[in-house]
């Protein structure tokens, strides 16, 4: 068994996916109605890892609670401070601003993508620290 994709709901497609292909520098994969379930749903992958997330938009459905949906998703970058800045051009809330936990190496803060998703940002400690 393994590990197929992550799924969302998201209030506006177009938003979202502009977020993860453009900020978190995902791939679109593919994109398509669902009418039976009155839904629309877009893959995008991550190139390095191959995890895929579903991001999926239920028509009438825009109403829901901060959180709700889900609790993060956790991404690895080499680079915080240049990720955040980048991110923080391009209009993105940073929701925790870098840290470090108490007994960790590496830092790590939280953006949310367009729907209030919370994006853990992980940035280890290089090796030997």
């Amino acid at each position: 068994m393994r590990f197929a994709h992550t799924s969302i709901t998201v209030r506006n497609m177009e938003e979202s996916l502009r977020f993860y292909t453009q900020v978190l520098g995902l791939e679109f994969e593919r994109r398509r109605p669902i009418p039976e379930n009155h839904a629309e749903i877009a893959f995008v992958r991550d190139p390095e890892s191959g995890v895929r997330i579903e991001l999926t938009h239920w028509e009438g459905k825009d109403l829901f609670e901060a959180g709700e949906q889900l609790d993060h998703f956790a991404f690895e970058t080499p680079d915080l401070d240049g990720f955040l800045a980048r991110a923080r051009t391009l209009g993105v809330k940073v929701a925790k601003e870098p840290f470090q936990l108490q007994g960790g190496s590496g830092r790590l803060a939280f953006i949310l993508d367009p729907n209030e998703v919370w994006i853990e940002l992980l940035e280890r400690a290089p090796a030997g620290r």
